[in-house]
């Protein structure tokens, strides 16, 4: 690990642009329909669950990586093996956030652009900011945070000032009753993004505050997820269901039919920023836990050594997990939940703190 240490509130600040980063772009929860709003709320109230999982085994071992910690608790060589698991997942998942990145910049913006060229100049921007620390990416997200939250806030005010919002879209609520919604919930919402979250265990070790570490992780997935909730509330009640499911990034569609006294409108460049800025900090801390974690296992002096090798491999992986963008969303949805996140995400966490439980009885009777 680096000596390095971020307070409280910066790690308050990179969770909730974490969380919001892609979930912001895609149809989240759409599956639920009008009701979908009601599937993220229920998805980051069971969320809360899986925070106290990652929060006890933290403080069970404040000063380790969960790269460290699985080999303490399953031994080395189960140990070692799940944990190239995650540095493999960490990977994963940030180039398939990279993906969606070039997928919405060539749709919107640079549709004769190749691919490979606007994934390869983001991720270019990450690895230095990556080589740079965790400190680095916490004042980063400091500065960028409050952009992105005054873009949000101009855009509410925008949507609501053009009359585009009809409420009558998201009714009748449960109108096949809760079963479909929780079908999401266990499905989508409580993986994608809320826990997700899983990857900061691998950033807490670097908090100067430890004892503020649940309170934190608490208010920004609640932040995130009051969020999220309002974003499709509003794609909903200006498109409808229908539109909003069939777009790739309705929140972008939504910002597009903006037209304010006939002169403020095409401001879908504006917002892009605002997805820009998550999407950037959501596969930047992905790769810093992939880079940390890789350091640990294999006994890397210099953890910046490996940024441009393995940025390299998120890179190739972000043009070869799909061969076009409804096959890369069908997997995302479909494949990965199943595969990576339920088991890695949630099956594994409560795994480790049962077998650390057992290990650590003593402690937890003095808690």
């Amino acid at each position: 690990m680096e000596k390095a240490k971020i307070s409280a509130s910066q790690l308050f600040i990179l969770m909730v642009l974490f969380e919001l980063g892609s979930a912001l772009l895609v149809p989240l929860a759409i599956d639920a329909k009008q009701d979908a709003w009601l599937a993220i709320l229920l998805g980051m109230a069971v969320s809360f669950v899986l925070l106290l999982v990652y929060h006890q085994l933290y403080w069970y071992y404040p000063d380790l990586l969960p790269t460290e910690y699985m080999q303490k608790i399953l031994g080395k060589a189960i140990g070692s093996v799940l944990a190239f698991l995650y540095l493999f997942y960490f990977m994963y998942d940030a180039s398939r956030i990279l993906r969606d990145f070039g997928e919405m910049l060539l749709t919107f913006a640079y549709p004769e652009t190749p691919l490979f060229i606007a994934n390869a100049l983001l991720i270019l921007v990450i690895i230095y900011m990556v080589r740079k620390g965790i400190e680095v990416i916490a004042r980063s997200g400091e500065l960028l945070f409050i952009l992105m939250f005054m873009l949000s806030v101009i855009g509410f005010i925008l949507i609501v000032s053009s009359g585009l919002i009809d409420m009558t879209n998201l009714q009748p609520v449960l109108e096949e009753g809760i079963v479909p919604v929780l079908k999401v919930v266990f499905t989508q919402t409580l993986y994608f993004p809320f826990a997700e979250v899983f990857v900061f265990t691998m950033i807490l070790p670097y908090l100067n505050n430890p004892k503020k570490v649940r309170l934190t992780m608490f208010c920004a997935t609640g932040l995130s997820g009051i969020n999220l909730i309002l974003t499709m509330l509003i794609n909903i009640s200006v498109l409808g269901v229908d539109l909003t499911a069939r777009s790739q990034f309705p929140l972008l569609s939504t910002v597009q039919t903006i037209q304010v006294a006939d002169f403020l409108e095409r401001l879908d460049v504006f917002f892009m920023l605002a997805l820009v800025i998550g999407i950037f900090f959501k596969i930047s801390i992905l790769f810093y836990a992939a880079v940390i974690g890789s350091a640990s296992l294999f006994k890397v002096k210099s953890p910046s050594r490996l940024c441009y090798p393995l940025g390299l491999v998120v890179l190739f992986m972000s043009m070869t997990i799909a061969s076009n963008f409804q096959e890369h969303i069908h997997e995302g949805l479909e494949i990965a939940m199943f595969v990576l996140h339920l088991p890695l995400l949630v099956i594994v966490p409560i795994i480790l703190l049962l077998v650390a439980f057992l290990r650590n009885r003593k402690k937890e009777s003095s808690f």
